[in-house]
């Protein structure tokens, strides 16, 4: 007859899990995880849901919303502050910024799956106001890439992972919807900031600009150190890295695409205003506008694709998202009159949308474990800050080498269709050959 368990040799953790008592500690505790919240499934509403959802969009405004206003930082600095550098050394201060707020992630992921979120909130707080304040005092390059590059991308990196890892505790049905509007925070953001930055210039010159823009990160990012909060909390630290993450094929060709999308990403944007002045926008004040009217369109590309991905899948709807993003880069070619500028700021904003907005949602998808959500999208991050490091800066060497655009044109619309590539291949490691199937 087979052995019986009696109620000394079962515990409670996480469900009625067996003590083996060949276990050893380490072992032990990998298995268990304390919750500080009911067990049922993500309530899908709510007070508390929904300030979530105020407490991460806030934090999109001022992680993604700061690193996509660095092209009207770019044509300023290209212009006045940084005129004796090339672009392509400009871009660095930009690409850096991006590159520490998604490499911090490798650190940040496991922290916040151990349960210190308050501490990421709180360093967020202090270092990305505190670095723009440096950045208003600025005259020389290097102090510019200690204070904006350094500084503010730490402190964003600190926020990154708790604005995309906190939404899926709460929400299931509607979580791409939730992380849609979640994401849009950046593209509000985008637009707030240039827009503060392009009109405050000119009456109160650089300093202030930017040091309006710094207490308003402030002030926004204290909306989510009040009001966000996890649902379960692990007992102990995570490892910096999930091995079993690597020998999973979907997580592999999801990394190697994402890396690749954000290869491409910055460079149209840091390269637009720059590229309109003197393609059809010669000295038009609308020129320096460009980057605020592509964030203004990328708050409705945000959300179209979070209520399809409902409907067709969260991987169908990057992928198509990211396509039409090139399509749109190689359709950016051609363009040399004003109105060209203008439809293609708005057209890019509203197609590379969903590149933000739907990674988290896609990695979700297939994640078996969501206590080790932040842990995976920190390994995802260190690629993706790699590729966000070096995109532009080759952007700004293509157009240094070549004197011309079409490199940079070229270079960005081929690593979408790449993008996409991979994309239709993690569709398929996932479903298997089925074609007709929500994914």
């Amino acid at each position: 007859m087979a052995n019986r368990l009696t109620q000394s040799d079962i515990t409670v953790e996480d469900g009625i899990v067996p003590r083996d008592k060949s276990l050893n500690q380490q072992e032990k505790a990998e298995a268990t995880e304390v919750t500080v919240a009911e067990k049922d499934d993500p309530p899908d509403g709510g007070l508390i849901a929904w300030l979530q959802v105020v407490g991460c969009f806030a934090l999109f405004f001022n992680t993604w919303g700061i690193t996509n206003t660095f092209g009207v930082f770019q044509t300023y600095y290209e212009n006045e502050l940084l005129q004796h550098m090339s672009p392509s050394s400009i871009s660095w201060i930009g690409s850096t910024q991006s590159f520490l707020l998604l490499v911090v992630g490798v650190i940040s992921g496991p922290l916040y799956d151990a349960g210190h979120l308050r501490f990421l909130l709180w360093s967020g707080l202090v270092l990305v106001p505190f670095g723009l304040m440096m950045t208003s005092l600025c005259t020389e390059y290097w102090q510019v890439m200690l204070a904006q590059a350094l500084c503010v991308g730490v402190g964003t990196g600190c926020l990154y992972i708790p604005s995309v890892a906190i939404i899926p505790q709460y929400f299931y049905k509607r979580k791409a919807l939730a992380m849609g509007i979640v994401t849009s925070g950046s593209s509000l953001g985008g637009v707030i900031y240039a827009l503060m930055f392009q009109g405050l210039l000119p009456r109160v010159g650089f300093g202030w600009a930017t040091r309006i823009m710094a207490f308003t990160s402030l002030a926004t990012i204290s909306i989510s150190f009040l009001v966000l909060r996890r649902r379960t909390v692990a007992t102990q630290v995570r490892s910096l890295i999930d091995v079993q993450a690597f020998h999973e094929r979907p997580y592999v060709i999801y990394c190697f695409g994402i890396s690749l999308s954000y290869l491409a990403f910055f460079s149209p944007i840091f390269y637009l205003q720059t590229y309109a002045l003197s393609h059809g926008l010669d000295g038009q004040t609308i020129a320096l506008y460009l980057v605020a009217l592509l964030n203004a369109a990328s708050v409705f590309g945000r959300l179209m694709p979070s209520l399809i991905a409902d409907r067709i899948g969260p991987v169908h709807t990057f992928s198509l998202s990211v396509f039409l993003s090139g399509v749109t880069v190689f359709a950016w070619i051609n363009t040399n009159s004003g109105a060209g500028n203008i439809a293609f700021a708005a057209f890019f904003g509203f197609f590379s949308g969903g590149v933000v907005a739907l990674p988290a949602v896609v990695l979700t998808s297939f994640t078996p474990d969501l206590s080790r959500l932040g842990t995976r999208l920190g390994m995802s991050s260190v690629l993706n800050s790699v590729a966000s490091l070096i995109g532009t800066p080759i952007a700004g060497a293509i157009l240094s080498s070549t004197g011309n655009y079409l490199g940079i044109q070229l270079f960005a619309g081929f690593l979408f269709m790449a993008t996409a590539g991979s994309l239709v291949a993690l569709r398929f490691a996932l479903t298997g050959k089925k074609l007709i199937v929500k994914a």
